[in-house]
């Protein structure tokens, strides 16, 4: 009876161990399963180098939001970006969203612009966008004198 006391025992300890596991995985993966809460949003950027699902989507430096998809318009070859803004977050069709980067080591996010338009609602599209900035074609420009 002693020796199946401890194995439960040891039983419960792994079991506690691998939900443990399992939470800090999707809390630093920062996944999200029940997201419900909030609405979508689509903006075309010419670039969105760098960027990657699940980045962060901010204004005035305060997260608002994450990036929920991105894919290859077929029209115009462009990049359509899913935003999925936190519920709360009233933009307006006016609001400008630019691709920035965080840090040294080069996160790219989505910065977000207040404007004072018309509100959007879920499924509409930002209209104005400014892409990723490109250092590598900058610096070339400036190397082969394309830069005045």
């Amino acid at each position: 009876m002693k020796k199946y006391s401890q194995e439960l025992s040891v039983g419960l300890f792994v079991l506690a161990g691998l939900l443990c596991l399992g939470y800090l995985t999707v809390k630093l993966g920062k996944m999200e399963f029940f997201s419900g809460n909030g609405y979508t949003l689509t903006a075309t950027f010419s670039s969105v180098a760098g960027l990657r699902t699940g980045a962060s989507v901010e204004m005035s430096g305060v997260p608002v939001g994450r990036v929920a998809a991105i894919r290859l318009n077929p029209k115009n070859y462009f990049a359509d970006v899913d935003l999925r803004i936190n519920e709360g977050v009233a933009l307006t069709d006016d609001a400008i969203a630019s691709v920035k980067t965080s840090g040294l080591i080069g996160d790219k996010y989505i910065s977000l612009s207040a404007g004072s338009g018309e509100p959007l609602r879920d499924g509409d599209r930002l209209t104005e966008t400014l892409p990723a900035f490109d250092l590598e074609k900058a610096i070339g420009e400036f190397i082969h004198g394309g830069v005045k």
